[in-house]
């Protein structure tokens, strides 16, 4: 394995860890109501709400993230992203109130925001021609963390109580960093890419592809999280029916959202042999029905449908990721990531405090399907607007569709 080989090896496991650590809180807050009802309040909603700061500095973090690469470099980014991510979730663990706890997953908010713009345009360029399968296969590991999340966690919380299943991931992610330092990773994929020419792409074209993707990043974050934050509870109050019962919460949760997994791996394939508007559109028209649906389903149903969104949920990932990827050259993808995943992130931590207080104020997670299906109404007219060319395909007829004299918009 080569250098750039390497490289998508340690940025598939930071999608991992990423993802994993964020959905920690979800699941074990089911067992902190019970074990731990004195020092934290014992109520669902108000202990759920402390991992707001982590999903604001987890948006936050991620827009200067381009200035920082370049002052930096992507490598020692993703080194401190290893260190900084697991020491934080081993102090989460640790900690002996709500403050703290608060404060530590702020923290780990902050260290996981370098992945997503830093580790996304490292692997783009280390993918070459072939970035649709390296994004569905990077975007299966990050479904690997959100699936064994509620499992692992709801396991460990069970048998070892909730603080050991924030300390046990933090210091695996730790020791992978100690790992990536020695490993001595240089960024061999940028000059990999550096050395595979960009296509000129007519500026308005760029104009709308990057509007559909700000745009679907707000409102993409706030399903993706909202979705995947309410799960173990809904399942729970859907079929589980007590807290007793948090390993069976856990593992119907992981084989739910393990149908993501499984459709964002597909999903990049087909990306690589067909354009982006063709896979993104029955993606996009599952979701509002899907969620609306699943707003009022009780028992076994809910199992079926919730697979089906986290599907469409999850597979639209891997289409937003290879956008940027087809439409903006490589000297400013970095950028563009810290700006996306910043918009996207804002949206993510907007679903932490909602899905409390609807949950909080309604008694259940009906209400908060509903908003997110009118969410999922927006993502259709994305799907609409964003443009279907088969330049994508076949880059070399991008200059015969540039107006003359015209300066192209990937190429400032």
């Amino acid at each position: 394995m080569d250098a750039a080989g390497r490289q998508i090896v340690f940025v598939n496991l930071a999608h991992v860890f990423t993802h994993y650590g964020l959905l920690i809180l979800a699941t074990a807050v089911l067992a902190m109501v019970v074990q731990d009802a004195q020092g934290f309040g014992g109520l669902y909603g108000p202990i759920l709400a402390l991992g707001t700061g982590m999903f604001v500095f987890y948006g936050l973090g991620s827009l200067p993230m381009g200035w920082l690469a370049e002052r930096f470099g992507r490598p020692r980014l993703m080194a401190a992203f290893f260190l900084g991510t697991g020491g934080a979730m081993a102090l989460a663990g640790l900690a002996p109130g709500p403050v703290s706890l608060a404060l530590a997953l702020a923290l780990m908010g902050a260290f996981s925001a370098i992945y997503h713009p830093i580790g996304t345009a490292m692997l783009v360029d280390a993918a070459g021609a072939r970035v649709g399968r390296a994004m569905g296969l990077n975007g299966v590991f990050g479904n690997l963390g959100v699936a064994t999340a509620p499992v692992v966690t709801a396991a460990v919380a069970a048998g070892l109580g909730w603080r050991w299943a924030f300390i046990i991931p933090g210091l695996l992610c730790f020791l992978a960093g100690l790992v990536y330092l020695r490993e001595g990773a240089v960024d061999a994929a940028k000059a990999k890419a550096a050395s595979r020419p960009f296509p000129e792409i007519p500026r308005e074209v760029v104009r709308r592809a990057v509007i559909v993707l700000l745009s679907l990043a707000a409102v993409g974050g706030f399903i993706f999280n909202a979705f995947t934050l309410l799960l173990p509870k809904l399942i729970e109050e859907r079929l589980a029916g007590s807290p007793d019962l948090l390993p069976v919460v856990g593992m119907l949760a992981f084989l739910v959202t393990l149908c993501g997994g499984a459709t964002q791996f597909t999903v990049g394939r087909i990306i690589d042999r067909s354009t982006l508007k063709r896979v993104f559109m029955p993606l996009a028209f599952v979701q509002m029905p899907g969620l609306a649906l699943l707003s009022v389903l009780e028992g076994w149903p809910v199992l079926l449908v919730g697979g089906l969104l986290a599907a469409a949920i999850f597979g639209q990932v891997t289409v937003n990721e290879t956008m940027t990827a087809r439409y903006v050259a490589p000297a400013l993808r970095t950028k563009l990531y810290s700006i996306r995943f910043f918009v996207g992130f804002l949206g993510a931590a907007a679903a932490s405090p909602v899905v409390a207080w609807l949950h909080q104020s309604t008694g259940g997670q009906g209400a908060v399907l509903a908003v997110m299906s009118v969410f999922a109404g927006i993502t259709i007219v994305c799907a609409l607007f964003f443009p279907n060319r088969r330049e994508e395909l076949e880059p070399e007829l991008w200059a015969k569709s540039l107006p003359p004299r015209a300066v192209p918009a990937a190429a400032e």
